[in-house]
């Protein structure tokens, strides 16, 4: 059974086998690759990542690595394939095929049908000589010295080898397409990027009846109701244009009360923060956190094009969005 330290030493040859396995890669790039790479940003209509097992998995993830970053993509199970989802592959499609031994039957059983298709067909193997390899477009191949399992059975410096290059084509790929990161956004809109890029303050700022506004001649009581009301610990000072004079806000209040101006008569005129800082509509609402951060504030005022305030946010409004 083993000890710790000896978990701890055939981790670090785990790795050492499988970072050896990558660096091949790098080492043995030639014009397949670039081949490969024509075929794949050629493509008019997607890239069908075809592998069973454990390059199966290795596929499904090269396809949404694929997806994701502009070159259209999808996986398709090759043993499903022969009972009806070959029908999913057009003639405008590229197939992209992996098998480390190149002589996966299931792949093998599709060739004629791909062939006759007439769609390019991609392989990475680990044999040139392999089937598969030799009834491709392009052959890319996987170099490694050895599996890092002792055994030399389970699919792991094989698999680690593949994964990389297949990020190496989709990156270079991105490249090639001059993806940039708004484009990544519109494909996850649901994540944390998604929102820094596609997130704006109009689209969570309070407005209308919601958006905190007083003259500039309120008294400093009225103007309280009216935070109280809105909940964002502050409110607009406007004057009778609409325009945007200054700001109110809790620490505001507080420095009322030490300096004991008399809530019921003083207009809030006197004790606001004139010259605030404001964002305009159409602004990312991840510059607007930005702002705040910068500026140590917990609030803005929201300016529309012709410069009047229409809405405001706080930091409280970013974290329901996920922007924090």
């Amino acid at each position: 059974m083993a000890t710790e330290r000896q978990y701890t030493e055939l981790a670090q040859a785990v790795l050492d086998i499988e970072s050896k396995a990558v660096a091949a890669q790098s080492a043995s790039l030639d014009d397949n690759f670039n081949r490969a790479c024509d075929f794949f940003l050629n493509c008019t209509g997607r890239v069908v990542v075809i592998g069973m097992g454990k390059s199966g998995h290795v596929s499904g993830k090269i396809a949404a690595t694929m997806a994701s970053t502009g070159t259209p993509a999808f996986f398709v199970h090759p043993g499903e394939a022969s009972h009806g989802d070959l029908g999913m592959i057009t003639n405008n499609d590229v197939v992209f095929a992996l098998s480390f031994s190149g002589e996966t039957g299931e792949i093998l059983n599709l060739l004629t049908v791909i062939k006759r298709l007439g769609v390019p067909l991609i392989s990475m193997t680990g044999f040139p000589e392999s089937t598969l390899a030799k009834n491709s477009d392009v052959h890319l191949m996987v170099h490694i010295e050895k599996e890092a399992c002792p055994l030399g059975l389970a699919p792991t410096a094989s698999t680690t080898a593949s994964l990389a290059l297949g990020d190496a084509i989709a990156i270079s790929l991105l490249s090639a397409r001059g993806f940039k990161e708004e484009d990544f956004a519109l494909s996850h809109p649901g994540g944390s990027l998604g929102r820094r890029l596609l997130l704006h303050v109009d689209d969570i700022m309070h407005q209308g009846d919601e958006f905190p506004s007083v003259s500039k001649q309120t008294v400093i009581r009225e103007a309280l109701l009216e935070m109280t009301r809105s909940r964002l610990g502050m409110t607009a000072v406007v004057d009778d244009e609409g325009n945007l004079c200054g700001i109110y806000t809790d620490g505001d209040l507080r420095r009322t009360l030490e300096n004991q101006h008399d809530v019921h008569t003083t207009a809030i005129s006197e004790v606001m923060t004139p010259n605030c800082t404001t964002i305009n509509v159409g602004t990312l609402a991840y510059e607007a956190l930005s702002i705040m951060e910068a500026k140590k504030i917990n609030g803005l005022i929201i300016l529309d094009e012709n410069q009047k305030p229409v809405g405001a946010l706080n930091m409280y409004d970013l974290l329901k969005a996920g922007v924090v």
